[in-house]
């Protein structure tokens, strides 16, 4: 028996997701661009697959541009603010993505760009104050960058109240929202964001595709030059098959958006009572009440076997994580536990969470886990 808590690394692909794809790879074979009928069907589709993702979330079609993933979507984005539109300063936080923080580091770099980091407390949350004060202290055009979810420790961002304070102070606000979409409801029409980020096997999509959503009037100018696919916003012949893979996976989680949160929730609320009644001094990263329903991340006590635990969860069956698993794919160190203070001889384990796992699961990871920390007498 193996058993999947690996979900914000990424999530297996969903049986409907597959259908469409194989689908479009056996019919839609012809290059978007050409003009001819083979051509003008994969064309549709794509079109048919952005009209449905800007509908999801609040967007017009105009304003949806398909990407290789959210890596990709981040750096178009800061990197284009700071080109196209005069931005000058990024505030963000010391726990973003590395896609976004390493991009930060390369714009200060070479774009001589102010960097300022909003202050953070012991679970993660950002300080609204902090925030308004750094806001108030430049006029200087400011992008601020935040993730609506962090996706090692599940903390979250209040997108309305960022987004009132970016407006007050006339900053744009981007939100890397690559572990919510599909999760959580986001409606661009009603919550003023310039810009946001999606990437599709996130949310039991296939892997190498996303989107960034670009508001009409913070226009940026095409990262990848090439032809003129993606409206000239995005050089390359497009990704048919896993477009309409991940038009599918993002209808597929919004419509069943409250039955999959239930599940998770639960399990996650489940596996929380088990840590706490059966193991000593089980502690929890990040905001366990108003977190992500979908990431929980456990600190262990330290113990001579707590080093390999994450060797010996894979050995006994089970898939989870020392944190993000887009750094390497070795156990590394995690920049988001330094920024939280997180006592490095504890061992802290991310588990997260899908619709497809169950109670079952859940008590099969506490068994193993009994032989690998202590237990309450």
């Amino acid at each position: 028996m193996r058993v999947y808590f690996d979900n914000a690394a990424t999530t297996p692909l969903d049986p409907s997701v597959i259908a469409v794809m194989t689908e479009a790879m056996n019919h839609l074979f012809g290059n978007p661009s050409s003009i001819h009928a083979d051509g003008r069907m994969a064309r549709a589709a794509i079109e048919e697959a952005r009209k449905k993702v800007a509908k999801l979330i609040g967007a017009s079609i105009g304003e949806v541009f398909f990407t290789s993933g959210g890596t990709e979507a981040n750096n178009m984005v800061l990197k284009n603010a700071v080109r196209d539109l005069g931005v000058r300063r990024i505030i963000s936080s010391p726990i973003e993505h590395h896609a976004v923080l390493h991009t930060l580091h390369n714009l200060k770099k070479t774009s001589h760009i102010d960097v300022d980091m909003v202050a953070i407390n012991e679970k993660g949350q950002i300080s609204l104050d902090h925030l308004e004060d750094i806001l108030r202290g430049s006029n200087v055009k400011t992008l601020v960058s935040l993730m609506h979810a962090n996706n090692e420790i599940g903390t979250m961002i209040d997108l309305d109240a960022v987004s009132e304070l970016c407006a007050r102070y006339g900053a744009l606000f981007h939100s890397d929202t690559v572990q919510t979409l599909g999760f959580y409801p986001i409606n661009v029409s009603k919550t003023k964001i310039h810009f946001l980020n999606g990437s599709a096997h996130k949310f039991h999509g296939p892997k190498g595709v996303g989107f960034v959503y670009i508001n009409a009037d913070s226009m940026i100018k095409p990262f990848i030059d090439g032809g003129s696919q993606e409206r000239n916003m995005r050089g390359g012949t497009e990704n048919t098959a896993g477009i309409v893979g991940l038009a599918k996976a993002l209808e597929l989680a919004y419509t069943h958006v409250e039955e999959r949160r239930a599940q998770m929730a639960h399990l996650r609320n489940l596996l929380i009572s088990h840590l706490l009644e059966e193991f000593e001094d089980i502690q929890f990263v990040g905001d366990t009440e108003g977190g992500s329903y979908k990431v929980l991340n456990v600190s262990f006590p330290p113990t001579p076997k707590s080093e390999l635990m994450l060797f010996n969860l894979d050995i006994a069956g089970i898939s989870a994580s020392g944190g993000s698993a887009c750094s390497s794919g070795a156990e590394g160190g995690s920049h988001v536990l330094d920024a939280l203070a997180i006592d490095p001889t504890r061992k802290c384990i991310r588990f997260s969470f899908s619709h497809l796992n169950t109670e079952e699961n859940v008590l099969f990871l506490i068994d193993k886990l009994k032989s690998m920390t202590p237990v309450l007498k």
